[in-house]
Parts: C-alpha cells; structure tokens; sequence
C-alpha cells in the first residue's frame, strides 16, 4: 500500500478475448495485473467468437477487476483514477469493459481515462522495472494491427506503415487453421516450427510501396502448398511448413523495421502487441527492446500505464463516452 488516499490508476481492457484489470502507480509499478483468458473457449471455433467474448467479459469482468484490487492489497478508496480500452477491438467485448469502468469510477466519482488500445500497447513499454524512454521506432504486430510507429515522446507518435490487409497475427491464425493445428494460432505456429526447417520452403514476402506490409499473399502461398499434399504428406511435412511460413512472416517484418530505422535514424528499436512473443521475431531482432512475454498480448497494466499521460475525463461526463471498433 502508499499509505493513506488515492495512488493507484485501475486499468481495464476487454478488447477482443481477454478478461483483465490491473493496479499500476504513477511511476509505472504493477501493483497487480489478472488476465482471464478465453482461448480455450473460443479453440473449439478456430478463432473469437465476438458474442461468445462478449457474453464471457460480462460474467469474468467484475471478478477480475475484484481478484486485481485483492492482489495489490487495495481498495477502491486507494483508487485515483479508472483507465480503460475505448477502442479499436470488438465492439460488444469493448462495450463491456466500458460499462464497467464507467460503473466503478460513476461509484466513487473518480475520473475515467480513455485509451486507445495500441496506445497502451507502446506503453508496455513504459512500465517497471525496465521503462523504455522515447524516441524510438516501434514494431506494433498482434492479431488485428501490423504498424511501424516513430515514438516521438509519450504523447507524439508517427505512423510510418501498415498493413494493406491481414495483420501478422491474423496471418499466424490463418496459417495454423490450413496446418490443422490448434488456436492461438501463432503459439501454436511457434511451437511446431522449432522442430522443423525454416528453408524447406520458400514463401514470398510481398513487396509494396513505403513502408506498408501485406501478408495475403504468403497465406495463399501456404494455401497451395498444402492443398498439393494428400493427408500422410502433409503430416511428415507440417513442421517444414510451419517453420518456412513462420520465417516469411518474420522477414517480412524484420526487413521493414530495418528499412524504417535507415530512413528515420532511430537507433533504439521496440517491438509490441501479441507477435512480439514470437520466439523467431524475438532471435531476428536482439538488440530490439520488447515488453515482458506476459505483456506482450492484450492486459491491463498496459492500458493503466497509457492513462499516466492521458488527459482524463471528469465525473460524470464519461457517462456519455462511447468505443469504437475502429478508427
């Protein structure tokens, strides 16, 4: 505890599949972070189910917000803010955690921080006990944004490219689906190539304009090669297959964060969001900084720590705030 009144910013994120609340300081400590995950709900379908995440968020919500105060040893009293993901994300799953937030801050006539959600994904990078400073170029990758960013400060940022259609995420799911293998996607995709040879195929990485990604390509690519395959072939093969579509995507990013770095002269990379778990992109980019693993997919503490350079809005005026599937 910081001893008596409010120090504490709670965080609340319910964005695509995860249930999560976290406690963090104003100097970016995690007092607490509980994430409830939903991926072995959603397995069974291949992917997120929007009205089965939002119908789980409204039973998990309140827990969770309740098991992170318990953590920090805290209580709404210790509260001096509530901070939570407006957008982008699925829009029934968001508007949950936006209910919630307003209810608790609405109770104690707090102030209520909206954040955008790749916001508090940049600040992963900011918390404790390795904050990272800016200026730096930013690797954003996870299952619905690939974007390259110039970190300016904590409120300036520059978006250099994106993706044209899938996110490298998006092309991790996919790719594991047409591998017949389990969700998430992209760990499972991880876990399998590490047995296999990242050479035994060579997919393409699409080439387009500036600084932008495309990866729908390299998914038809895998589409081919596995149709080519009958049921015994493709067995003996998936690890081949897993390890050589994992390298594309790699490369694929890797080479734009090098392109971006010449052009903008930042010496001091990060890479975030869920891909920045990846055990390849990770070994491509060592001297790269990148948020602890359990910060790299969707939480809380994130969210909490983008709110510490956030204006926020008074009580009650959030009441009328509303979030967003996009921008």
């Amino acid at each position: 505890m910081e001893g008596p009144g409010r120090t504490l910013i709670l965080g609340v994120e319910t964005s695509c599949d995860e249930t999560a609340a976290a406690l963090v300081t104003e100097e970016g400590e995690i007092r607490s972070s509980v994430v409830s995950s939903q991926a072995e709900l959603h397995a069974r379908y291949g992917g997120v189910v929007p009205e089965v995440a939002s119908r789980r968020h409204l039973e998990l919500v309140t827990p969770v917000i309740r098991e992170a105060l318990a953590e920090a040893d805290a209580g709404l009293q210790d509260v001096d803010r509530i901070a939570v993901t407006r957008g982008p994300g699925l829009i029934g799953a968001l508007l949950v955690g936006l209910a919630a937030a307003k209810a608790v801050a609405w109770s104690r006539r707090l102030p209520l921080v909206p954040v955008d959600h790749l916001d508090g994904h940049v600040a992963s990078l900011y918390l404790q006990p390795d904050p990272l400073d800016p200026p730096f170029l930013c690797l954003l990758a996870s299952g619905g944004h690939t974007m390259l960013l110039d970190v300016r400060s904590h409120t300036e940022r520059e978006l250099l490219g994106s993706t044209l259609d899938d996110a490298a995420g998006e092309a991790f799911d996919k790719g594991a689906r047409l591998l017949g293998l389990g969700y998430p996607g992209g760990r499972e995709i991880d876990r399998l190539a590490r047995e296999g040879d990242p050479s035994a195929y060579v997919f393409p990485v699409a080439r387009v304009p500036g600084l932008d990604f495309s990866f729908s390509g390299l998914k038809t690519a895998l589409l081919y090669a596995v149709r080519e395959l009958d049921a015994d072939e493709l067995e003996a093969r998936r690890s081949n297959l897993a390890a050589s579509y994992q390298h594309a995507i790699v490369r694929a990013l890797v080479e734009r964060v090098r392109e971006a770095a010449e052009q903008t002269g930042r010496e001091q990379v990060a890479i975030v969001g869920g891909v920045a778990a990846n055990s390849a992109l990770r070994a491509a980019l060592p001297d790269a900084a990148a948020a602890p693993l359990a910060l790299c997919t969707d939480n809380a503490a994130m969210i909490a720590s983008a709110a510490r350079w956030i204006d926020a809005v008074p009580y009650p005026k959030y009441l009328a705030l509303d979030a967003y599937a996009s921008r």
